[in-house]
């Protein structure tokens, strides 16, 4: 049986401040219904994600900024810094761990700059609420083996699928240079490149 994460409950203090901040974000709201005085739910999402976000009144048992560490996945770290920015969510620089596998918790082990390797899942940034509640991006461009099913390839916003054609056509571009010649079935070469790098198996050359 498929179990789908589709819903994260905020515990926020101000509802209608929440709501502006995260729609100021860009992001969709789906949802605000008042069924009485004590009794909001709010819902937004997040650009290209299938997951939502619920805050509001009497939604949950959690004091307000106490939600950490909820991660955002994003494919160009500085373009999400600059937006973050532009957009007022005052995010932090760029940074990757001293660890190199994942962050530690709060601003533990945080080393300037993006991944010196620029490695798929190596390079962070974070931003809070105005409740205090903290985000984390991550940049992933290629999925580690194992983690998508090659058959059921979909790209979350038109967005995504337009960063994943750029990635291709850079390394189509190689492919071609080597051959010296154009790539008459580069339809088929790109659609085998971007089945292959959502599954995390070995890129065509």
């Amino acid at each position: 049986m498929d179990m789908k994460l589709e819903v994260v409950v905020l515990p926020v203090a101000d509802v209608d401040r929440a709501k502006a901040f995260y729609t100021g974000l860009g992001w969709r709201l789906d949802a605000d219904f008042a069924v009485d005085a004590d009794f909001r739910v709010v819902q937004v999402t997040p650009p290209g994600s299938p997951t939502s976000v619920i805050f509001g009144a009497s939604v949950t048992t959690q004091e307000p900024g106490t939600a950490q560490e909820l991660q955002l996945i994003v494919t160009d770290i500085h373009a999400a810094h600059d937006e973050l920015k532009r957009l007022g969510a005052e995010p932090s620089e760029v940074f990757h761990d001293a660890g190199g596998v994942f962050h530690h918790a709060g601003d533990q082990g945080r080393v300037p700059g993006a991944d010196p390797q620029r490695r798929s899942y190596g390079s962070f940034l974070s931003f809070s609420d105005p409740d205090g509640n903290g985000w984390v991006l991550q940049e992933v461009t290629t999925r580690f083996p194992g983690r998508l099913d090659p058959s059921a390839t979909r790209f979350a916003s038109t967005a995504d699928l337009a960063a994943a054609l750029r990635r291709a056509a850079d390394i189509h571009a190689g492919h071609e240079e080597r051959t010296g010649s154009q790539d008459p079935e580069w339809p088929d070469w790109y659609a085998e490149y971007l089945v292959r790098e959502q599954a995390g198996t070995e890129l065509p050359r």
